[in-house]
């Protein structure tokens, strides 16, 4: 029986369904996080520190010499880095490390990218620098980011320079909530308008197999940008989806990213193709289990499962006519009370499944300090535009209590 490991941060949605997916390929699986997140014993839990991802690669190579693995994967961006260093010490096949790091530090995804796709205007603001002067050089409105954060978070847009400078002080405020550091460069970059995509596809010895485009039927225009539906398949022209699949794959050919799954977020400028993010991992939270691929309607985990462990995936292709997950927004900074209408959002026609995954009496904020949804909605149609009005009617339906807690201003 096949072993495969699996980096999972400790606050993941996602262990129950890596669990489920291993199963039902009957693979050995090792759950590599900083806390158990199951009822694992023995080999099952593997505790490493993921802030030190060289000492984690090597304890999973001391691993496969007592019980040998045959795929490392992660989960999301914690665990990239660890998956391709202990695969290069196993001698799988893996990413190479230096690729796994462009993808998590935006400045050097921009620069590894400059000579090969479309990308947004950018420079780098320096600590010290005028945050106006920069954004001027670059071009009103600009969006802001922190280097490595993810999910939108600490993303502002600034449309003028009382706008960047606050922008400025408030990412720095979030970096410092992080435990990441205030002093760092943040990445200026001119606003693209259009219409925003994410591609979920896999790598095979550098060949991308793109499983799903999913369009963002809400507008993403700032001044934060908190993603709410997805839904698939796309609705573009089929030429346009060509377009973009052959972005994705120049991209990561650039990158020299090999195995494994590959998530892209692109915005269309009119016919140009933009390339906004592109990442070694797989669509985070619990979105991916709005897709379901084959005749026995696997999961992506599977999916990726597959992969990793060479098994075939012909005939893997995405089921479902329409299909859409809402990631449930949090509107004001507090304590989570309670969310009811869950049984009258469930008897919406389409809808699949209502999730809230954040218990009650949390502490919950949005967007750009948040970093969690309060939960996902799931539906399955006859056709992409179904499934979005049955997520919006669904949500509509929702009553969430959040005790106000009191806001800085800046």
């Amino acid at each position: 029986m096949s072993r495969v490991c699996i980096v999972l941060p400790s606050a993941t949605y996602r262990a129950r369904d890596y669990v489920d997916a291993a199963r039902g390929l009957d693979l050995d699986l090792t759950v590599v996080s900083e806390e158990p997140q199951l009822l694992l014993e023995g080999d099952d839990f593997l505790k490493v520190d993921c802030a030190e991802p060289e000492a984690a690669a090597d304890q999973i190579a001391r691993l496969h010499a007592r019980a040998p693995i045959s795929a490392v994967l992660a989960a999301d961006d914690q665990g990239v880095l660890i998956a391709s260093l202990a695969a290069r010490a196993i001698g799988l096949p893996h990413n190479p490390p230096e690729a796994v790091a462009a993808t998590k530090n935006k400045v050097m995804l921009r620069r590894a990218l400059r000579e090969s796709v479309r990308q947004p205007i950018y420079q780098v603001l320096e600590r010290g620098d005028d945050a106006d002067d920069v954004a001027s050089d670059v071009g009103y409105p600009v969006v802001m980011k922190p280097l490595s954060l993810s999910g939108s978070r600490g993303v502002i847009r600034a449309d003028d320079a009382k706008e960047a400078r606050a922008a400025e002080r408030r990412i720095r405020r979030i970096l410092l909530r992080t435990d990441g550091n205030p002093n760092d460069p943040l990445l200026v970059e001119r606003y693209v308008p259009g219409i925003e995509v994410a591609v979920e596809g896999v790598l095979v010895k550098g060949e991308l197999t793109v499983l799903a485009v999913l369009d963002k039927p809400d507008p993403l225009v700032g001044p934060f940008f908190e993603e709410t539906i997805y839904t698939a398949p796309s609705r573009l022209h089929p030429e346009m989806l060509d377009e973009i699949a052959t972005t994705v794959q120049t991209a990561v050919t650039a990158l020299g990213l090999k195995v494994g799954p590959v998530h892209a977020e692109l915005r269309l400028d009119g016919a140009a193709v933009v390339l906004i993010e592109i990442a070694a991992r797989p669509i985070g939270g619990l979105c991916g289990r709005a897709l379901r691929f084959g005749l026995l309607r696997s999961s992506l985990e599977t999916v990726l499962l597959r992969t990793a462990t060479g098994r075939p995936t012909r005939g893997l292709r995405r089921q479902d006519p329409g299909v859409g997950v809402m990631m449930i927004p949090i509107k004001n900074r507090g304590i989570l009370r309670q969310v009811s209408g869950q049984q009258s959002a469930l008897r919406v026609p389409w809808i699949t499944s209502v999730d809230i995954s954040i218990p009650r009496g949390s502490f919950v904020e949005p967007l750009p300090e948040g970093d969690r949804y309060l939960g996902f909605i799931f539906a399955a149609a006859p056709h992409p535009s179904d499934a979005e009005e049955a997520l919006r009617e669904a949500h509509r339906r929702l009553t969430i209590e959040i005790e106000p807690a009191s806001t800085s201003s800046d």
